[in-house]
């Protein structure tokens, strides 16, 4: 239905979002996940990249060292391409202590980089990149969403299929920006609206509840 109605060209994501439960199912396995479809209206959408720090399982898998010269963590990556006759690129090869290679960067930036002590060289004298944290964005945000639960209780209303705030903070952040309209034509107990004040867009709610504006208005008071 969402491919007739924005067409299949403007689909952009599809995301699982872990929900959690334990119940008990004896006739199948239990359902943990909800999916969330994303399209867009054109090929001109909003999008604004999400990003965490660096947790101690990322510097673990990803071996991060502490520079002696700067006093900072930083991770190394390749200099060179492993299988250059796949994509050649004759303007990047070149010489470079004994090595004749096809470089991802070109020789006056190679020089840079280690003039600047930002190579790393092994045993064998070919070197890597650092890349330190601190300038680096961070862990982007994929499409499997596992840290955020279920509505808690602190947060819930007279409605079954409520989602927790925060999920629908983190859509907002990702498709839209401050000041934008954000409809929601199921609004239910009107949880976007409040997602929608925090982040500071503007919102329509609909919903064949009759109750659900009185809850809504109750919900932002608290």
């Amino acid at each position: 239905m969402c491919d007739e109605i924005f067409g299949d060209k403007n689909f952009r994501n599809e995301i699982v979002w872990q929900t959690g439960g334990n119940a008990k199912n004896k006739y199948q396995l239990n359902r943990f996940h909800d999916t969330i479809i994303v399209y867009s209206k054109t090929n001109k959408q909003v999008f604004n990249p999400l990003y965490f720090e660096y947790d101690e399982e990322y510097k673990k898998k990803s071996n991060v060292k502490m520079c002696e010269i700067r006093k900072k963590e930083y991770v190394t990556t390749a200099t060179y391409n492993a299988q250059p006759d796949v994509n050649p690129r004759p303007n990047l090869r070149y010489k470079w202590k004994g090595h004749l290679k096809q470089w991802y960067v070109t020789k006056e930036k190679m020089e840079e980089l280690d003039k600047d002590n930002r190579l790393e060289y092994n045993k064998d004298n070919i070197p890597r990149i650092k890349r330190y944290l601190d300038e680096m964005d961070g862990i982007p945000l994929r499409d499997v969403w596992t840290d955020i639960n279920n509505t808690q209780s602190g947060e819930k209303l007279d409605y079954a299929t409520q989602k927790p705030i925060k999920l629908l903070e983190r859509i907002l952040k990702l498709y839209s920006n401050e000041n934008d309209i954000c409809l929601d034509i199921f609004a239910g107990s009107g949880t976007l609206g409040r997602a929608c004040i925090s982040q500071k867009r503007n919102y329509l709610l609909f919903d064949i509840n009759k109750n659900g504006k009185k809850i809504f208005e109750e919900s932002i008071k608290n």
